[in-house]
């Protein structure tokens, strides 16, 4: 499929597997090789995993992107944004194996999916956005808001705070941890018990129930595309 997203179907699952550099970078390549896998996966009909490299899922945004000028910093965002609301919208269900680290985008993509499972460590998983000087661009506040708890939102969104994965758990960023050398396991037996269930009322109840953050999310792309040049 990709060096940068491998593609693995194997009784109707299909595994996405991030591999862009030491943090797996987000970058416009990793976007489109993303959009690739998931058309493909849409075609195979196939229960997707999402995973990273051993110790990292992602990093978030590739920062040489963003910071070679606005145009490509807008341009990287909406990308992203879209992506966050594909995976929102997908027709079959999404699950991340998160192996380590999930920092900004990173983190984003664990609010973009259906279910998320994490390992224990000392791993870091949050929104450092603000933490590096960054003001949190409209489309990620609104999924912040939808997907994490009431009592995490601002702890996340405004004050940066980072999450142990028991605590990223308590804030609505993953479902369950489980030890390192159990998490393809537990991701697989996920997606074999979502398998199970009827794809058609699963893609119109997601969209049923996510409808409102997809129009809110609609609005906020514009506005970030608006107000980040």
């Amino acid at each position: 499929m990709s060096e940068l997203i491998s593609y693995h179907l194997e009784d109707g699952i299909a595994t996405l597997t991030l591999s862009n550099g030491k943090v797996n970078a987000i970058s416009p390549d990793v976007i489109a090789a993303f959009n690739t896998a998931l058309d493909q996966a849409v075609k195979d009909r196939a229960v997707v995993i999402i995973t990273g490299q051993p110790g990292i899922l992602s990093g978030g945004y590739d920062l040489k992107v963003m910071t070679s000028g606005p145009k490509e910093a807008v341009s990287l965002v909406t990308a992203g944004s879209t992506l966050a609301r594909r995976l929102l919208s997908h027709p079959f269900p999404v699950i991340v194996a998160c192996p380590g680290h999930a920092v900004a985008k990173g983190a984003f993509l664990l609010l973009s999916v259906d279910y998320r499972i994490g390992v224990e460590g000392p791993f870091s998983i949050g929104l450092n956005e603000v933490q590096i000087g960054m003001t949190m661009h409209h489309a990620g506040i609104e999924l912040a808001r939808d997907r994490l708890r009431k009592s995490a939102f601002h702890r996340s969104v405004i004050n940066a705070e980072m999450f142990d994965p028991q605590g990223a758990v308590d804030a609505g960023f993953l479902d369950k941890v489980v030890a390192p050398e159990e998490l393809q396991g537990a991701a697989l037996a996920a997606a074999h018990q979502l398998k199970k269930i009827n794809m058609t009322a699963h893609k119109n109840t997601k969209l049923k129930v996510r409808k409102a953050l997809l129009e809110t999310l609609d609005n906020a792309i514009i506005q970030d595309q608006e107000h980040l040049v």
